[in-house]
């Protein structure tokens, strides 16, 4: 199971807020999704995900967006 995190049309600390939001709650066992909407968002959640001891396991980029797929260690 996973959950996602829509942070596309939010500027930062938005995104981070919000994936981290999801990281707390989350139960460890689940990925958490999170779509951004520029490369500023894309780059700040991932640096706070891997902070907090998750793993980047995906990210695919179409145009301007991207989806960054995270789980637990």
């Amino acid at each position: 199971m996973s959950h996602q995190v829509d942070a596309r049309g939010l500027s930062c600390p938005q995104p981070v807020l919000l994936t981290l939001q999801a990281i707390q709650s989350a139960s460890g066992k689940e990925d958490i999704c999170i779509l951004v909407d520029n490369q500023t968002s894309f780059e700040n959640v991932t640096r706070a995900a891997t902070g907090k001891e998750w793993t980047v396991s995906g990210i695919n980029q179409d145009n301007d967006e991207y989806q960054i797929t995270i789980h637990k260690k």
